[in-house]
């Protein structure tokens, strides 16, 4: 794997460049059968990207029937459906060739799939030709052992640049979340999650959160080094509530290796009932750090 600047000057300030080439030796572009096989049980897909119109980044999430997410090349996911009406991405996926990445996470199996690449519409939904595809470790992944689909109404969703004090709540609630970062020459989705509390709604403009050890390739810090746009995207596990969040984000780095990214909000978007799936309550990873600063 070929590593930008940002990337590489993270690794450095923490001399894990030697672990970050290592660990990029299994990054590919072939999606193997197993990968293939995976891919076709899981009933969502997070997808990340930068809107060309209004510049902003966002996360955005992708339900279906297991089988709407499918390998139909050695190189090449199609996704049925796409992104539902009125999401931020919408008008972004409409064009070609939109650099993208993706995230698919199966709290059954603790288990997670990235591949990035560049999407353009189809007749169904969405293609996604990868130029980045890895797995990740189980670490700071909560297993939820089964989920219900549920026919839910639609609502109307609400936009708004400030958190509200519900928010700011569920926000402190949460044990997971996405984050949709960018740099020049593509996109990346990833996963961040803990106990409860480990991430901070310290304002109705602000959040932060402790970047906790990972796979040292440093691929999101990187792309914030270069590029401080990003997206965050939250999910009621139960009712299928989705909170969206744009604007940007900085790294603060401190004594002892400890990172804090804070996040300063610019716009927000809930939807209500976002989501068909209730998931069964979750078993937090013994990786989980105490969320206490």
């Amino acid at each position: 794997m070929t590593y930008h600047s940002g990337s590489r000057a993270v690794q450095d300030r923490f001399g894990v460049r030697d672990v970050a080439d290592h660990v990029g030796q299994a990054v590919g572009q072939g999606i193997r059968p197993v990968a293939a096989a995976f891919l076709e049980q899981q009933p969502m897909l997070v997808l990340g990207a930068a809107d060309p119109a209004s510049g902003a980044v966002w996360a955005s999430l992708l339900t279906g029937e297991p089988g709407f997410l499918r390998a139909t090349g050695p190189r090449q996911i199609s996704v049925v459906g796409g992104v539902r009406a009125g999401d931020p991405l919408a008008g972004a996926l409409s064009g070609q060739d939109t650099p993208v990445g993706t995230i698919a996470l199966d709290p059954r199996s603790r288990r997670r799939m990235r591949l990035n690449g560049r999407a353009r519409p189809t007749p169904r939904g969405l293609a996604v030709e990868a130029d980045q595809i890895f797995s990740n470790c189980p670490k700071y992944l909560q297993r939820r052992e089964s989920y219900e689909t549920v026919d839910r109404p639609s609502a109307a969703a609400r936009r708004s640049c400030e958190l509200t004090t519900e928010q700011r709540e569920f926000i402190e609630s949460a044990d997971t979340f996405f984050l949709a970062t960018v740099h020049e020459h593509g996109a990346d989705a990833s996963h961040r999650g803990g106990n409860p509390g480990f991430v901070r709604a310290d304002s109705p403009y602000e959040l932060s959160w402790l970047d906790y050890p990972g796979n040292s390739m440093f691929l999101t810090l990187g792309n914030l080094a270069v590029d401080p746009r990003a997206g965050l995207l939250f999910l009621d596990w139960v009712s299928g509530a989705v909170l969206q969040l744009t604007g940007t984000a900085r790294t603060e780095f401190g004594p002892d290796g400890v990172r804090t990214v804070r996040f300063t909000v610019a716009e927000i978007l809930e939807t209500p009932a976002a989501s068909p799936l209730t998931w069964s309550v979750p078993e937090n990873s013994p990786a989980n750090p105490d969320p206490a600063r």
